[in-house]
């Protein structure tokens, strides 16, 4: 009997998903973070400019498809634990956020590496242009069906 791959479709990915979140809220509950929170701050941390709040909330929530009010109040999480700090009409993370994220980053990445280590580099690049049309094209309708 030859075992043939699973094909790829909607509950394959979201397996994976709800599988590599798992692992990573592991490592979150640990600092007390939420995986919006984790999202959020981030991004934050990683944008080449401040954002200012409705950027961010706007950024989130189109990432996550989430609830504006809910990314909020991950906002608003993060500003009162002081990861994030408001700076003027920016949002800022402080020395707390940058290094949580970094903690959270060292302590899941040879998770990461051995979920992802071994992978051939071509599947890979396949996955990911796959990855990328699921995304335009899930994007896409979900703009149509809220328009």
């Amino acid at each position: 009997m030859t075992a043939t791959a699973p094909v790829a479709d909607t509950r394959a990915l979201g397996l994976a998903h709800y599988a590599a979140r798992g692992v990573l809220e592991h490592f979150l509950a640990r600092h007390g973070l939420t995986f919006q929170q984790q999202i959020t701050l981030r991004a934050a941390v990683a944008a080449d400019t401040p954002w200012t709040p409705d950027d961010l909330v706007a950024r989130v929530r189109d990432d996550l498809k989430a609830d504006p009010a809910d990314v909020r109040a991950a906002l608003g999480a993060l500003l009162e634990r002081r990861l994030l700090v408001v700076d003027g009409a920016h949002l800022r993370p402080t020395e707390a956020g940058r290094e949580l994220t970094a903690a959270v980053g060292a302590e899941s990445a040879p998770v990461t590496a051995r979920i992802w280590g071994g992978i051939p580099a071509e599947d890979l690049a396949a996955a990911g242009r796959v990855l990328a049309l699921v995304t335009e094209r899930a994007d896409a309708e979900l703009a149509a069906l809220t328009a």
